[in-house]
């Protein structure tokens, strides 16, 4: 009987196990970029508009990881089937995963923003961004028909320019331009016919309707150019878009958004309420009313009263207003009869000629300059100073806080005057009054001439100025408008500095 002696100094080998087999590479990673590529593609290619694209990926992107679940179960259960490893995630899978939900929850809560109104807001036009949400095309268009006896018109316009101007015969005329935003030309035909604009009549009332929203949020732009006779009152609603109106015997009201609006040669009354852009009036017989947030207010050669309401945030015009003036903001409180020359008024200066009182002026941190001013004046600032020139003498009453006083007054004028400043020094150029300049407080009294009218002046922290104006140049003509270069006040005397506080 046989037996298996080792041999000595050997060491017998162990069977080499077998290697389990690969795992399969996961097909998930790149059926996502697959799917991506083609969608982009489209894009370049212009099959998809980008507006499009970022819409059906806000709104769709979560299926991009339910495939991409689907197959990694799929290779799950098939590596089960085969006795293999199923293939991982990966880092660079688990970084396209966050990747997707990153840019789709972005995606989704941009889309919820309502684009044309934020648009609106920041005043943009289609032109700023082009071809970024689709292409712009054009269109034309032509209303014409008769217009009824006595009525009046009503125009509506959400988005696009309006203009009005008058007409050789009895009939409403309209041009249309348009401008529609699509992904092609068959969208933009189908918008096209949404928007067409409309004329209805009811009663004593023609409405024209841009229909500018008619196709929901497409982009669609409507430029309106309206010939009518002259006689109709006209009612303008512009939600964004400027508005240009000439030749109107009657009535003209204008509600207005985003919008630079410009009126001229208006019989009749003109009102105007609108929130940002700038407003122009020129030649009007009859009262001027504007109220609103805007930047810029310019008025000139009214037979009427103007009367501006609200917060003119970076200048206002005022020129040849035959009635009176009424001015009010939250800084500003300003009312006159009437101004034959000029004012203007921004946010740290007023500077107006040829005014006639009575005139009652409130404000803040402006510096005044008012020159030629005939009649009664009440006048409040704060933290500016104040210049005024009379070219008649009425009651004067002149409260002020950190600013210096300057009133210049006609040579032969009768005043009686009682002035006080704290902080300051007085100085006169009428002999016939009495100035005490005492270390804190300053005090001037007196009579000159006939004292038919009261001059009452005080002051805080700053000084008092009280100057001969002479009266040898005639005033400036009111036609044509020209610098008043002859009706400067004189120079005044040096003056000691005020005492700080």
């Amino acid at each position: 009987m046989s037996s298996s002696i080792p041999t000595p100094g050997f060491t017998p080998v162990p069977p080499v196990p077998a290697l389990p087999p690969r795992p399969r590479r996961s097909l998930a990673g790149p059926f996502v970029l697959i799917i991506l590529g083609v969608v982009f593609l489209m894009a370049t290619m212009r099959v998809l508009s980008i507006s499009r694209l970022a819409h059906l990926f806000a709104s769709y992107w979560p299926v991009l990881l339910i495939l991409w679940g689907v197959i990694k179960l799929l290779e799950h259960q098939r590596a089960q089937r085969e006795g293999t490893r199923s293939p991982g995630i990966g880092a660079g899978g688990v970084f396209l995963a966050i990747m997707i939900v990153v840019f789709g929850l972005v995606a989704s809560q941009l889309d919820r923003v309502n684009w044309s109104g934020l648009r609106e807001q920041v005043n943009l036009d289609d032109a700023d961004f082009p071809n970024i949400f689709g292409q712009n095309y054009s269109f034309d268009d032509h209303l014409e028909q008769n217009f009824p006896a006595g009525a009046n018109l009503k125009v509506i316009n959400a988005r696009g320019a309006i203009s009005v101007h008058a007409a050789d015969d009895n009939k409403i005329t309209v041009v249309v331009r348009k401008r529609v935003g699509a992904d092609n030309q068959d969208d933009a035909d189908k918008y096209n016919k949404e928007t067409k604009p409309t004329i209805t009549t009811i009663g004593g009332l023609v409405t024209l309707d841009a229909n500018a929203e008619a196709s929901g949020d497409h982009a669609v732009e409507t430029d309106l150019d309206i010939s009518l006779p002259r006689k109709v009152a006209v009612a303008i609603t512009s939600r964004r878009g400027d508005v240009n109106v000439v030749g109107r015997d009657g009535s003209l009201e204008i509600s207005a958004q985003h919008s630079d609006t410009s009126i001229e040669d208006v019989t009749g009354n003109v009102k105007v309420s609108q929130e940002k852009g700038s407003v122009k009036i020129e030649q009007v017989s009859g009262d001027v009313h504007v109220e609103g947030r805007v930047n810029e207010v310019s008025v000139s050669d009214v037979k009427g009263s103007v009367q501006l309401d609200g917060e003119f945030q970076e200048s206002v015009k005022l020129a040849r207003i035959d009635k009176s003036v009424t001015f009010k903001s939250s800084r500003t409180d300003m009312e006159f009869s009437r101004i034959d020359g000029s004012l203007d008024l921004d946010s740290d200066d007023l500077h107006a000629e040829e005014i006639t009182g009575p005139l009652h002026l409130t404000t803040r941190s402006k510096n005044i300059r008012l020159e030629s001013v005939s009649g009664d004046v009440r006048l409040q600032d704060d933290d500016g100073s104040v210049e005024l020139g009379m070219r008649t003498v009425g009651n004067v009453q002149i409260d002020n806080h950190n600013g210096d006083i300057q009133l210049s007054l006609p040579e032969k004028a009768g005043f009686r005057l009682d002035a006080r400043t704290h902080d300051g020094e007085i100085q006169s150029d009428f002999p016939e009054l009495q100035v005490h300049n005492d270390e804190h407080e300053a005090k001037a009294s007196g009579s000159v001439g006939n004292a038919a009218s009261h001059i009452v002046l005080n002051n805080e922290h700053d000084g008092i100025e009280i100057r001969k104006a002479s009266m040898a140049t005639p005033p400036r003509p009111p036609e044509p408008p020209s610098p008043k270069a002859g009706k400067a006040l004189p120079a005044p005397k040096e003056k000691v500095e005020p005492t700080e506080n």
